[in-house]
């Protein structure tokens, strides 16, 4: 095994686990506290921050094999697409139900991830001729 297989498995194993752990809270059949409107919203809050998490996760690994902006693109796609059959799993689970109101949620998280990330790298943006994520330091390195 090369030297480089830990950094590298230390960038795809967060995003991969992060999946896991959402198809097994996805499993469930029962995660609501009873606490009404608030177990709602929280729990909706917390689907925006876990696709905004695995967006981020996902680029932060696919930046080492593509172009920033490129791994952006895949990242956001793979968040979205992992959002869709996340509901497909739950409409499969005795008592849950999939929803496209649920997807768009976790969209919303995996967008809005996105939008940061490309903001990030538009304000750091040094060149104009430069692309705005590739301005932005490889994983590991310490920011400006």
């Amino acid at each position: 095994m090369s030297a480089r297989a830990g950094p590298l498995a230390s960038l795809w194993i967060p995003p991969l686990t992060l999946m896991g752990l959402i198809f097994l809270l996805s499993a469930q059949p029962n995660l609501s506290s009873g606490l009404g409107l608030i177990d709602l919203v929280a729990r909706k809050l917390v689907h925006v921050g876990e696709f905004a998490l695995l967006c981020v996760l996902w680029w932060r690994a696919l930046r080492t094999v593509a172009p920033p902006r490129a791994a952006l693109g895949v990242a956001l796609a793979i968040a979205i697409a992992y959002a869709i059959t996340d509901e497909l799993h739950q409409s499969s689970v005795p008592t849950r139900n999939g929803a496209p109101l649920d997807v768009a949620i976790d969209t919303a998280g995996a967008v809005l991830a996105a939008l940061l990330l490309w903001r990030r790298a538009v304000l750091s943006r040094g060149s104009a001729a430069e692309t705005p994520l590739a301005r932005l330091p490889p994983p590991g390195e310490a920011t400006p």
